[in-house]
């Protein structure tokens, strides 16, 4: 009971009319985003990029511009992660559609994988799920950045050397050097833990668990088991 007590409490948004519009905004924000992406998609194949390689890159800056900032404007704008995750479940649906139906939004979207769906859904979950255990937004973050800024960091890396999607560990490397400086702002040491193993842990795949997934658990275990054995 007293659980549930403090998850309703942690749950309940303190404003919920006015932090639904700033979703809303949000949103918007996001859309745009994929928006220009769309231009900057047009920009790259005149200049001579190759289809894959103009998606990719795409790919990475959604991550930045999508991902990553919502995430760092989150802990000021909303008072619980229940509107967030409603948002980035949304957003999960829109980006879901176009591989049911068939009609890929092509400039950033391949029929490989669904992996932008996994990115918006680990977003959510994540958030939701630290915050509830920290009730502490900024920790509750940490995750996401590393996924949105670090693993944008290895394919710009990866995709600038080698024109395409491979798991190159120069990608790796450029992933701590974003993550390990997070990681250590925003949780200590423990933080900068989680941004070696995630920064290794990015390297592997499997099927439909891709990166953004394994990234995102494995830097929520660690600072789970920080949280158990060095009361963090």
């Amino acid at each position: 009971m007293h659980f549930l007590t403090y998850a309703l409490q942690i749950l309940t948004p303190q404003h919920p009319v006015r932090e639904s519009l700033i979703a809303l905004g949000l949103g918007i924000y996001v859309l745009g985003i994929l928006y220009l992406t769309k231009r900057l998609y047009d920009i790259m194949r005149r200049r001579g990029l190759p289809h894959n390689v103009a998606v990719y890159y795409n790919r990475k800056v959604i991550h930045v511009f999508g991902g990553g900032v919502v995430a760092l404007l989150t802990p000021c704008l909303f008072s619980s992660p229940t509107i967030p995750l409603i948002l980035s479940l949304s957003l999960a649906t829109l980006c879901y559609i176009p591989h049911r139906t068939g009609k890929l939004l092509y400039w950033f979207q391949v029929p490989d994988n669904m992996y932008e769906v996994n990115f918006c859904i680990m977003w959510g979950v994540s958030l939701t799920l630290l915050w509830l255990i920290f009730n502490n937004p900024w920790l509750a973050i940490v995750p996401i950045a590393f996924m949105a800024f670090g693993d944008a960091a290895t394919g710009i890396v990866r995709n600038t050397l080698f024109r395409r999607r491979t798991k190159h560990w120069i990608g790796n490397v450029a992933m701590f050097t974003v993550c390990a400086p997070i990681g250590l702002y925003y949780a200590g040491l423990p933080g900068l833990l989680a941004a070696a193993i995630s920064s290794f842990i990015e390297r592997f795949e499997f099927g439909v668990i891709d990166d953004n997934v394994l990234v995102t658990v494995v830097a929520m275990l660690v600072l789970l088991v920080s949280k158990l054995v060095f009361q963090l």
